[in-house]
């Protein structure tokens, strides 16, 4: 059975996206690349909300995306993902799936049917759902030494305390930090 994954990129404060959804505070580096593609090989799945996926797929296809990153580029678009949006019409990346609804259902069969990780990445209102009903079995956050002063916070409606056990601390030579934690 896979583990759910929740991976996201942070300031200090506490969020991951800057003021207007910006991401150019993301410090990204050879490093983080290599930890990236580690990531990504140990998932047979990905599982985006709609602004992810279009952001995603307007980079990963891209000549400029498989020139500069060609084996992140080879992970991203060749393995199978799952978009989750009442808004989209279509899903046109190579191996995705498009669901309107049914995210519990779809992301519990995922689980019992995967036999690696399933990686969220972003999506903080499908990944809101899925931690208020208990599907996330990592949270794997990627601390970036920067204080962005507002921005959308990655657990901004939590409706209860949850409780969780430290797995995993790594710092990287950029001054990132990467916690993992699992529910306890």
């Amino acid at each position: 059975m896979g583990q759910l994954i929740l991976f996201n990129m942070m300031s200090l404060d506490g969020f991951f996206e800057g003021k207007n959804e910006a991401l150019d505070w993301h410090n990204v580096d050879d490093e983080f690349n290599e930890f990236t593609l580690g990531q990504l090989n140990a998932a047979d799945h990905l599982i985006f909300g709609r602004k992810t996926y279009k952001i995603m797929v307007e980079y990963w296809p891209t000549k400029e995306a498989i020139t500069n990153y060609p084996a992140i580029a080879d992970r991203m678009n060749g393995t199978t993902k799952t978009v989750f949006s009442t808004t989209l019409g279509k899903a046109n990346w190579e191996n995705t799936k498009l669901f309107q609804n049914e995210v519990l259902k779809v992301v519990g069969e995922l689980k019992k049917s995967s036999e690696r990780d399933i990686l969220i990445f972003g999506s903080a209102n499908l990944s809101e759902t899925l931690i208020k009903n208990g599907l996330i079995d990592v949270f794997r956050i990627m601390i970036n030494p920067v204080i962005l002063g507002s921005g959308n916070p990655l657990f901004l409606n939590a409706i209860k305390q949850m409780d969780l056990n430290l797995i995993t601390v790594n710092s990287f030579k950029s001054g990132n930090v990467l916690v993992e934690y699992t529910p306890k």
